[in-house]
């Protein structure tokens, strides 16, 4: 697979139009770190693709916003550009909020823009993952694998898809490995929530547990996974926890991205719609099918203060609501905790 990437970057370099520019659409974050690590990834994209203008926005928080960004890259000459979304999975963002920046600019502007796929399911992100528990492992090498938990904790999400994606990152690390067991929980929205899985994971008896915060940056979610997992750690002082790094830029996410470009280029970018909860009749979401594409970011783009006061992000925004979010182990769990801790 490096190879293909290396052989995929040069061709990139070498056979792009002249009028060609790439932005990287990110979420945005309120915390400075997330956002200076989002911004490192960015500059390892351009030292890849050196003759290729690239730039980069957030749907929310921060500045430039994804329409500054095209802004910005419009200056330089280009007239055709290829969006990314810097998002792990295809929930709500990447599906609707992002394309619906996208396909507004390029109507008022006459701007083609075409649209990549998110990072995903591949062997280069599993690979990724892996290294970052391979790092936590080799800093720890006397127990073994087959007697040790893994929990991989994802963001969460209303879109069972996304949810999905998760647990198939989290089986393929296991097998990769050869771990005893593993679990998957999630940061918010849906379940089970990181405390109450965890609990549960524990009752299989294992005494140790490999964490991985499968997210792409640091942020409010990731703080939560870290400070829910230590509270169940503190108390469990008899199970060693290990607490693995995300992913940030690890060199195979970097590879992605230019992978996702390569498909661009190639046409091949076709996002996976067989379990969309918005276009299939998927079970309990019945009603979300034929949802309009639209975003739930004008109002908050580029505001860090909108966002920040009065209530949380997860619930600021009015998508459908979700189906189970009164399951014991979901986000039912989070309301009898101060706003500090989660």
């Amino acid at each position: 697979m490096a190879k293909s990437v290396l052989i995929s970057t040069a061709s990139i370099n070498s056979h792009y139009p002249s009028n060609i520019g790439i932005v990287l659409c990110g979420h945005g974050s309120r915390d400075p770190q997330a956002v200076e690590e989002f911004i490192n990834v960015v500059n390892k994209l351009k030292s890849r693709i050196p003759n290729i203008p690239v730039t980069f926005g957030f749907l929310e928080f921060n500045r430039p916003i994804i329409t500054e960004a095209l802004d910005q890259i419009r200056t330089m000459g280009v007239e055709r550009v290829i969006a990314l979304p810097a998002m792990l999975f295809a929930a709500g963002h990447t599906k609707n909020d992002i394309p619906a920046v996208l396909n507004k600019y390029s109507a008022e502007h006459g701007l083609p823009i075409q649209y990549g796929r998110e990072l995903g399911l591949n062997s280069l992100m599993i690979g990724a993952a892996g290294a970052r528990i391979k790092e936590i492992i080799d800093s720890n090498p006397v127990f073994p694998i087959s007697e040790t938990l893994l929990v991989v904790a994802g963001r969460g999400s209303s879109d069972p898809d996304a949810n999905s994606n998760v647990c198939k990152i989290t089986r393929m690390l296991v097998e990769g490995f050869g771990f005893g067991w593993g679990e998957t929980v999630y940061s918010g929205v849906t379940f089970p929530l990181v405390d109450p899985g965890l609990r549960h994971a524990l009752k299989l008896g294992f005494k140790r547990v490999v964490l991985l915060p499968y997210f792409l940056f640091s942020g409010v979610l990731v703080t939560r996974v870290r400070d829910h997992s230590m509270r169940v750690a503190n108390d469990n002082p008899n199970v060693e926890f290990l607490n693995a790094s995300y992913l940030s830029d690890q060199d195979l996410v970097i590879d992605t991205f230019m992978e996702r470009i390569q498909e661009v280029f190639n046409g091949d970018n076709f996002m996976n719609c067989a379990l969309c909860k918005y276009r299939s009749n998927l079970l309990g979401f019945e009603s979300e099918v034929g949802h309009e594409q639209i975003s739930h970011h004008d109002h908050v783009e580029g505001c860090l203060d909108i966002c920040s006061e009065n209530k949380s992000h997860e619930h600021s925004h009015e998508h459908f609501p979700y189906p189970h979010a009164e399951h014991p182990l979901g986000p039912v769990t989070l309301r009898s905790l101060n706003k500090s801790q989660i």
